[in-house]
């Protein structure tokens, strides 16, 4: 009895050094000894003793969380008996002490959750034990608020718990319980909760008592994880919350039928304190979202009559909106109008006109206090999006007196964020311009609000671009103006080339008229204008904001207006012809290419538009730019001293050389239009990378040379030649690069390797230049016949994966959160290396074991050893290295089975546990990749042993002869595994379906012969999808447990 007691007071004084300690070493030693006691065989029974006597509220927060893993493992789990009599167990511990702190209470009835989910389809003696939950509840609600509370706060946390998948059971497990759950217990749940809160109305509540307060907060909670239930199985995250219909099962019609409902919410929201009206309103949010097809027209007619009344009712008492939570949920309550019902059922609501004034007075206003709850503009300009985009097609006759508001929200939006640029700079506040996808996602709902009554919109842009725009220029021209109003007039500026830029860009999604075109090109004009001004000043100054601005200006104008579908006679060429005369594509399209080489002149040390200028480039049609002046100039002038970015220098670290791939690309498009077979442009092109490689090979060839100096030169150079191998996808132009780095430069690359393999920084350009060079992009390796280059180029391969490969698994234990950056990417790269020159049918592989050479066997080999250094979570965890390892191995399952026949078992199963696991990946690519793999080794046996029974056959190979050995020591991999699926599912089966699934099981191989032909893999391919379509079917008639949206879908 003794060792109970002293074994308890160690565990409390362990708990208090868990929870309490400040200092780390000794809370790392007390979870080390808690972890040590919850596996321990009496763990269970001290768990009990510690709620019984502990003395601590730790001491009970650890006994229930042991408990809660106790119930939790998989591996052997707790016999049903003991499961329910912790169970009960608990109900009676919270019964009998309803003051235990809130922590505790919280972590026994996530124990009670757990259990209850877990144990839903255990029976005993017929009767589904662990269900009936609203009895275990009902005596809790009967007795004091605290218990009330505890009883509600079960039942909220039982819905929450069987709603969300666990990682330690199956998904198909989960779903199962919770249709289980959704059918039999939720709706009971839900109307329970709404009664309870029928009755709370009703009295007159006292919310200073704590336990009254907290009684309403539980219940709303409560209702609130009732409407959020994952009712099909969709289970989409949090974060798609736009797209939200809450699909209510046809059996709870009758709750929303009856507008009763939706009127308490509402009636809740105006009698409650705003600490609890969010939850209200969160339940509205759910409620106005459900399901079109729940109701019918008449009915769904009705419904919104009452949901509109509701927002009017708040609309005209706006006091509890000026908490932020309460206003963030109203606006996604106003969204939600919108996103489920439509233009045309908006207009028939009775108080329709009243309704619309006051949301875009809400809406205006908000849009005016902008540096108040910013997240939640997001909702109401979504609102006004979808209002705006329905103004086409709405047929109803009562008017929608949209173009009346729409262009009241779209001036309060431009000139709210006009006006935040003087306060922001004054106060030193967040820009939201820093903030670039918060900006792009309004700016694209503005797109189309801007568009509906497009005249109003253009005129508002025009006046006030003109005030900004005059101001910008008579205090660039005065001598004492102060840096602060230059600022000012140049945050204004950034947002108005932003806006236009949206604006013209909502074009894409409206029918356009001429007039309209026209004032597209009055903003175009504006905005051309401001550039020559602000580029004339780049030698003094420049403002990064505002060139970002003009680059998506840019962008949205290449969308609309350069390209071969654009009208030449358009409205807004004749506008840019008479203003700034740019008469004809050409000239607008060198005004462009002008922009793109001033951006990249002075702005080149400046990341983040140097990138968005050269992606602007890349997206310019290329056969119209080869003829410009600009274009030719860049093709002849690649050097430092024009472009700093390709400078060696001044670059402060590695990575940051991204974008000269980008540069090169382009360039390398350009060049190729008019190249031809000119081997003399192209080596004139060639002379900067020349002197470059010379440099590096100069240093390379003393014993001192300054290696950062070097590295730098060189990734510079990789990264160039790797754009412009990417956009030489043609063979005579891929050929002259190919003799042009091979023989003279390859062994330089080769070189970089060797020294600096462990500096991912150099090695991932080498390898992923390598990589291109290797890559059949279009059939541009082809080689003459009398060629030995791709023969040779393998051996280069071979050999940079080798030297690679076999430097890197040196490096010994790497950091978990490194080891991607250190070893896992340069793995993947030389996989994905690998997979393109194996695949690329430029050499001829057979030759290398004829005349004894071992390149391909040190590349496979060095692939095995690499793989092997990797644990089977890593290939599924790194999606790129999982891309890349099953893409190879689909390769070498097709072209080198000899090779994987050829393996030590241990490999061999390595591999084979790899495709296992790769079928479950959510990555399709993956799971084909598996599928192909796993086909092509089935199709490798079953040709080896129908070889093997003819009567001349030739001896089996040693290799296929030691395969056959290992798939024979694990029968359960093929043969045997079929037959054990068919029965296990059959026998899952209730009684009465079974003939039926077995029946499906034997048409399956129906007419099947035992050959691989064509014909007979398309015949098992038909069987496979009328077997898919009857288990389906014979799914969906089942009352069994199974819900028809869970198997096989």
């Amino acid at each position: 009895k003794m060792d109970h007691v002293v074994s308890l007071a160690q565990l409390e004084i362990l708990c208090k050094q868990l929870y309490e300690t400040t200092d780390t070493s000794t809370r790392l030693q007390a979870e080390k000894a808690l972890v040590e006691f919850t596996n321990s065989p009496d763990c269970l029974s001290k768990c009990q003793l510690l709620l019984e006597r502990g003395s601590s509220s730790y001491s009970q927060l650890l006994a229930a969380t042991c408990l809660s893993k106790l119930v939790s493992r998989t591996s052997n789990p707790l016999p049903l008996e003991q499961r329910i009599d912790i169970r009960n167990y608990v109900l009676n511990y919270l019964a009998t002490r309803p003051k235990l702190a809130a922590f505790v209470t919280q972590a026994l009835i996530q124990l009670y959750a757990r259990i209850t989910k877990l144990g839903w389809f255990d029976c005993q003696k017929e009767d589904y034990v662990f269900r009936n939950v609203i009895v275990d509840v009902t005596r809790f609600l009967q007795d004091s608020v605290e218990h009330c509370i505890i009883g509600v706060t079960i039942l909220s946390q039982l819905t929450n718990e069987i709603n969300q998948a666990d990682t330690t059971h199956p998904l198909t497990k989960h779903r199962k319980i919770a249709s289980s759950f959704r059918d039999s217990s939720l709706f009971d749940i839900f109307t329970l909760s709404c009664n309870l809160l029928k009755q709370a109305s009703g009295k007159n509540l006292n919310l200073n008592d704590e336990g009254q307060h907290g009684l309403l907060m539980q219940l709303l909670k409560l209702a609130h994880n009732c409407l959020n239930f994952d009712f099909i199985g969709t289970s989409t995250d949090e974060s798609s919350d736009d797209l939200c219909t809450v699909q209510i099962p046809t059996s709870w019609r009758s709750a929303f039928l009856d507008s009763s409902t939706l009127q308490l919410f509402f009636d809740l929201y105006h009698s409650i304190p705003p600490s609890l009206s969010p939850l209200v309103l969160s339940c509205l949010v759910q409620i106005a979202s459900v399901r079109r097809s729940l109701f019918n027209n008449a009915e769904r007619a009705k419904f919104l009559s009452h949901l509109v009344d509701g927002v009017k009712r708040i609309l005209e008492n706006p006091q509890s909106l000026s908490d932020p939570n309460n206003y963030h949920e109203f606006c996604r309550l106003l969204a939600r109008l919108k996103s489920n019902y439509q233009l045309g059922e908006l207009v028939k609501v009775e108080n329709y006109p009243e309704v619309i004034r006051l949301i875009a007075n809400f809406t205006v206003t908000s849009l005016q206090h902008w540096e108040f709850a910013p997240n939640s503009v997001h909702y109401l300009l979504s609102l006004w999006q979808r209002l705006a985009a329905s103004v086409p097609y709405v047929k109803a006759t009562e008017p929608h007196m949209l173009e009346t508001f729409t262009p009241e929200v779209t001036k309060a939006y431009i000139t709210s964020r006009l006006e935040s640029v003087h306060i922001i700079l004054r106060d030193g506040l967040e820009d939201p311009l820093d903030d670039a996808g918060l900006v792009q996602q309004q700016l694209d709902q503005l797109s189309t609000i801007g568009r509906c009554e497009y005249e109003k919109t253009c005129a508002l842009l025009v006046q006030l671009f003109d005030q900004s725009a005059q101001s910008y220029q008579e205090l660039l021209q005065s001598t004492n103006s102060s840096s602060m109003d230059i600022a000012v007039q140049e945050g204004r500026l950034t947002w108005l080339v932003y806006i236009i830029g949206a604006v013209i860009g909502g074009r894409v999604s409206f029918a356009s008229t001429d007039e309209q075109d026209a004032m597209d090109g009055e903003l175009v004009c504006r905005v051309l204008q401001l550039m020559n001004l602000t580029d004339s000043r780049l030698a003094q100054a420049g403002n990064e904001k505002l060139e970002l601005a003009m680059l998506s200006f840019f962008e949205q104008f290449r969308k609309i207006y350069i390209g071969d579908q654009v009208q030449k006679s358009s409205k807004l060429y004749r506008r840019l012809s008479e203003v700034l005369g740019l008469n004809d594509e050409t000239m607008v399209l060198s005004v462009f290419i002008g922009k793109i080489i001033t951006n990249l002149k002075y702005w080149g040390q400046c990341e983040p538009i140097t990138s968005k200028t050269l992606q602007l480039l890349n997206d310019l049609s290329v056969r119209k730019l080869v003829k410009l002046s600009a274009v030719q100039f860049m093709l002849n002038n690649h050097t430092s001293e024009h472009f700093s970015f390709l400078g060696v220098n001044n670059q402060s670290n590695l990575s940051d050389m991204r974008c000269r791939t980008t540069f090169y690309t382009a360039l390398g498009r350009l060049l190729m239009v008019d190249l031809g077979e000119d081997e003399d442009q192209f080596e004139q092109f060639m002379l900067p990378l020349t002197a470059a490689f010379e440099a590096v090979a100069q240093m390379f060839s003393t014993n001192t040379f300054n290696e950062q100096e070097a590295q730098r030169t060189l990734v510079g150079l990789v990264r160039d030649l790797r754009g412009i191998a990417f956009a030489f996808n043609a063979k005579t132009s891929f050929m002259m690069l190919f003799d042009w780095i091979y023989p003279s430069y390859i062994p330089i690359l080769q070189r970089a390797i060797e020294l600096w393999y462990h500096v991912p920084a150099c090695t991932t350009p080498v390898l992923k230049l390598m990589a291109e060079l290797v890559h059949n992009r279009s059939q541009r390796l082809q080689f003459d016949v009398s060629s030995p280059n791709g023969i040779l180029l393998f051996r280069e391969t071979s050999k940079m994966i080798t030297t690679y490969g076999n430097r890197i698994l040196t490096l010994g234990e790497v950091p978990k959160d490194q080891v991607y950056a250190l070893k896992l990417k340069g793995i993947s790269i030389c996989f994905s290396m690998l997979k393109a020159v194996l695949s690329g049918n430029y050499v001829n592989f057979g030759v290398f074991r004829l005349y004894g050479d071992d390149a391909l066997d040190n590349a496979l080999q060095t692939f095995i050893k690499l793989l092997l250094s990797i644990p089977h979570s890593d290939l599924l965890d790194y999606p790129k290295l999982s891309q890349s390892y099953y893409s190879l191995l689909e390769v070498l399952t097709q072209d080198h089975m000899n090779f994987i026949a050829s393996l030590e078992p241990h490999v061999v199963l390595y591999i084979l546990s790899s495709i296992s696991e790769g079928l479950t990946a959510l990555d399709t690519m993956v799971c084909t990749g598996c599928c192909s793999s796993l086909d092509h080794i089935v199709t490798y046996l079953f040709k080896q042993l129908s070889r093997s029974t003819k009567k001349r056959a030739a001896p089996m190979a040693q290799e296929s002869d030691r395969f056959f050995h290992i798939m024979q020591q694990h029968p359960e991999m093929i043969q045997q595994y079929f037959a054990d699926l068919r029965n296990s599912i059959v026998n899952s089966q209730p009684p009465e379906k079974q003939q039926a699934m077995h029946l499906c099981f034997e048409n399956l191989m129906e007419g099947i012969e035992r050959n691989l032909l064509t014909k007979n893999r398309d015949r098992f391919t038909q069987n496979l999808s009328v077997f898919r379509r009857e288990v389906n079917d014979s799914m969906k008639n089942s009352t069994y447990g199974v819900n028809s949206n869970d198997m096989m879908s």
